[in-house]
């Protein structure tokens, strides 16, 4: 290399400018000598270790020189160095290694179908030519020079700048003998306006604490997953036909420590099971436990889509929360936020100085109501960084499903858009084309990857076929929520007794569709925050009518047809909206109606479980049956749940604070019906009118369309759940 050219090129590394510091640094051939260069900013002197020669400084500089004939040089010697405080440095030589990323990870990455691009982008233990180290890889394809900068070169971006990979964006660094555990982040120089940003690592498995921004090097090892026999069930386990009933939270506000503090993973994982398991759900629902930087975004403005947040712990202790949920038999879920993400410098916005993750154009790229960024779906490195965040969270870390939040805002280009504010679609739709691509790659991959796993969307529109296969068209996702049957029943709650006989069709017109999907009932966080009032307060009447209204509810959710989810607090019927930062208001237990209202979660849960007529056929019009739709004028509605053969149960709710006596019902089968559920009895906190533990015999009188009937007294404010005991 001539020297004016390589008198540029260092001047290029002094300036931290360089794309390819290899070219210049490290060990290189030099006629029949062997020539050794370092840069090292503030050293007083620089020697190999292993032969205890001293490199020369290039004059007014902080650049090294070596040359020799090499014989003696190890292929990856080590340099000691003093600074200008004498204290004595000593490193393996990072620029002697060659490039590590293979070309097949390149070229799946840049075609948007890697899987797991985590395993060779972000920081990760690796071993080159049997040396141990990590591994530093960051996609930032504008970028003219990029480095890496932790508390292990005193965050000078010239220690360590990375070599760029071809034309794929992606920049390397291989730093051998480096431990985990250490602070790091990427200082990337733009291209076209040398602007300096420092930046999170995308790929980061492990974050500071909130407010500090900065990455940590994970250790990998080998995690103690005790679950085997959870996940090797999970692959064939039947879940349309299985009792699944959800239990959703938000961690950081469901309980506290004495201190008031946050609980870590593990604390939480012993608290939420012992809690969990007594009430009988069958899952966890957690908010998103992503790293975020704003604590009052409750997650949804996700900056680490590879990292549990350190507010709890760290990725250690969230592998054993979700392998302690496992061996305990529930199953934990995990809200995923694949539709935006904040605008926070330090995170994924204008990551290397352009749009880079998100659209340029705010019509595309930017959602007003959220003040966030919308991810570029069409861009093949964004899509293969989603599709690797969501394998991660099933794989690495064994969560059993994804809820995939605000899948509605992806689908429609118009979402919360006024005329002018969006841009149609080549065919001049308003369909978000490459996101229902990405959606389809994301389910059909999630699928492929990890058998058994659940792919839920939170979707509020009539887009069809969420929940069916793409090869028949579909979304790919295995259920969906189904928001009008909650929008629908919380209006008709609200509604004052007296006035709902004018609003039945909002009851009953939810199964006009309800196996047009398969379907998840949600009473969600959403539902007790922003002035929506908590499930209690959204009922009418004094204290003991709302309880009884939300008893009453619950029976309804639980015994139409669709997988159940509940929100922390609403078992229990708190008063307050919730609060994400304070815990919840368990001190109301001490109250009997509140008692009630948690012991009749209990037994739902239980009920739900130990029938199979509840749960055999929640997908499928074989599993329901109206008894009668019609009867407003006393706003009472009945229907049968059906499993195999004799299984059967009679549902009926009676919507006003009026007692019904001889209240008569259509039943299927002749022989008796026991009453295995009463919202209103006193154990619950209701005035415990009913028809008792006895046997009721179904008398062979017709009614409407059956051969046989019952006559009950329909308590106030209730539901009753009869099961079918057979013929005498």
């Amino acid at each position: 290399m001539e020297h004016s050219h390589l008198d540029t090129e260092r001047q290029r590394i002094s300036e931290a400018r360089h794309h390819d510091p290899f070219a210049i640094l490290g060990r290189h051939q030099d006629g029949g000598d062997v020539v050794v260069r370092a840069f090292i900013p503030l050293a007083a002197e620089v020697t190999i270790a292993e032969g205890g020669w001293p490199l020369s400084r290039l004059p007014d500089s902080d650049h090294f020189e070596w040359r020799g004939d090499g014989q003696a040089l190890p292929a990856h010697y080590s340099l000691i160095w003093r600074d200008q405080h004498q204290r004595e440095h000593i490193a393996r030589d990072p620029y002697t290694f060659l490039p590590q990323i293979g070309e097949l990870d390149l070229h799946l990455f840049a075609e948007g179908s890697h899987r797991h691009a985590f395993r060779f982008l972000g920081a990760n233990e690796h071993e080159a030519d049997g040396v141990g180290g990590v591994l530093f890889a960051v996609w930032a394809p504008n970028a003219e020079r990029v480095s890496v900068v932790g508390e292990f070169n005193n965050w000078d971006g010239r220690r360590h700048p990375m070599r760029v990979r071809g034309g794929s964006g992606v920049w390397e660094l291989f730093i051998p003998d480096l431990e985990s555990g250490h602070l790091y982040k990427y200082e990337i120089r733009n291209r076209h306006s040398s602007e300096i940003l420092l930046k999170a690592d995308p790929y980061g498995q492990r974050h500071e604490l909130r407010p500090r921004t900065g990455s940590i090097i994970p250790g990998h090892g080998n995690p103690a997953w005790g679950d085997g026999d959870w996940m090797d069930g999970r692959r064939g386990h039947d879940w349309q036909h299985a009792p699944m009933s959800i239990y959703e939270l938000h961690l950081g506000s469901w309980q506290r420590d004495q201190e008031g503090e946050f609980l870590n993973y593990r604390e939480a994982a012993h608290r939420l099971v012992d809690y969990v398991k007594d009430m009988g759900f069958s899952h966890i629902e957690l908010m998103p436990i992503t790293e975020h930087p704003y604590d009052l975004s409750w997650g949804y403005q996700t900056s680490g889509y590879f990292a549990p947040t350190s507010r709890f712990g760290s990725p250690d202790d969230f592998r054993y929360f979700v392998d302690y949920c496992h061996r305990n038999g529930i199953g934990v879920l995990l809200d995923w936020v694949p539709a935006h993400f904040p605008k926070d410098s330090h995170g994924l916005a204008r990551f290397d100085g352009t749009p880079l993750y998100e659209h340029a154009d705010p019509r595309l790229g930017e959602h007003m109501d959220w003040s966030t960024l919308i991810f570029n779906f069409g861009r093949n490195e964004v899509k293969s960084f989603l599709l690797s965040s969501a394998i991660y969270w099933l794989e690495e870390m064994h969560i059993d499903g994804l809820r995939v939040d605000a899948v509605a805002s992806m689908l429609y280009l118009d979402y919360s858009r006024k005329e002018g504010e969006w841009l149609p679609n080549q065919y001049g739709g308003r369909e978000n084309l490459t996101a229902i691509d990405f959606i389809r790659e994301l389910n059909v991959a999630a699928h492929d990857q990890c058998p058994g796993i659940l792919m839920i969307a939170e979707e509020s529109t009539s887009w069809p076929q969420v929940s069916r296969p793409t090869y028949v068209g579909g979304l790919g996702f295995d259920i969906k929520w189904n928001m009008g049957w909650m929008n629908d029943t919380l209006s008709y709650m609200a509604q004052e007794p007296i006035h709902r006989k004018y609003h039945q069709g909002m009851l009953t017109f939810s199964m006009l569709y309800c196996f047009t999907e398969n379907f998840m009932l949600p009473f969600s966080h959403d539902e007790v925050v922003h002035g929506k009032q908590s499930m209690l307060h959204k009922m009418p009447g004094d204290e003991w009518q709302r309880h009884a209204n939300l008893r009453t509810l619950y029976a309804y959710q639980f015994t139409h047809p669709g997988k159940k989810l509940l929100f922390m607090g609403t078992e229990f019927g708190q008063g307050r909206e919730w609060d994400s930062t304070g815990v919840l208001d368990w001190y109301v237990l001490d109250y009997p109606l509140h008692q009630g209202m948690q012991r009749l979660v209990r037994d739902l849960n239980r009920l739900y479980r130990s029938h199979p007529a509840l749960h055999r056929y929640e997908f499928d019009w074989q599993g329901f049956e109206w008894i009668d739709c019609h009867d407003a004028e006393q706003s009472v509605i009945s229907f049968l749940r059906k499993g195999d053969g004799d299984e059967v149960v009679a549902v009926v709710l009676n919507l006003t604070p009026v007692p019904r006596h001889g209240y008569r019902i259509g039943v299927p089968l002749p022989g008796g019906y026991r009453e295995v559920l009463n919202t209103d009895a006193a154990i619950y906190g209701g005035s415990n009118l009913g028809n008792g533990g006895n046997l009721l015999q179904a008398e062979p009188q017709p009614w409407l369309n059956h051969a046989h009937s019952l006559a009950l007294t329909l308590p106030p404010l209730s539901g009753i759940v009869l099961a079918y005991a057979g013929k005498d």
